[in-house]
């Protein structure tokens, strides 16, 4: 089930956020997403953040800010290949217009997984932050 986040649940929200990075982007040390927890903790009830759960347990979440920008999808990974992302991308397509947002470069299962869901590669540029290559990428409806 999709649903929108309560404040209570942004403690579980962030573990989820950890745990997806540190798994998902092993190319960068866990220490960086370590050290980005707690300020990235308080900035998610800023976001629109839809979670998908299953017997009252969130299994992953999708975080939408400036009403179009992506700011992370993140499923557990022991849950990741059952279809929780492309839920949780389909149901935002549903509800806007237009979506963007940027991924690693060596992330090539997130690239093809968002081109799979209509997503295209718009631009390339390197984060600031980690010094990696990445793709700013867009869908819009149709």
């Amino acid at each position: 089930m999709i649903e929108n986040a309560r404040a209570d649940q942004i403690d579980e929200i962030a573990e989820i956020w950890l745990t997806s990075n540190i798994y998902g982007q092993n190319f960068i040390p866990a220490e960086y997403w370590n050290k980005h927890f707690e300020p990235v903790k308080e900035m998610l009830p800023a976001a629109e953040i839809y979670i998908y759960s299953e017997n009252s347990e969130i299994s992953g979440f999708i975080g939408i800010t400036d009403e179009k920008y992506i700011a992370g999808l993140f499923v557990l990974p022991d849950r990741q290949s059952h279809g929780i992302g492309r839920q949780l991308i389909e149901y935002c397509q549903n509800r806007y217009d237009s979506l963007e947002l940027n991924v690693y470069e060596k992330n090539a299962k997130a690239i093809e997984f968002y081109k799979k869901n209509g997503f295209e590669i718009v631009s390339k540029s390197i984060d600031k932050d980690t010094q990696e290559s990445e793709y700013r990428m867009e869908w819009i409806r149709k």
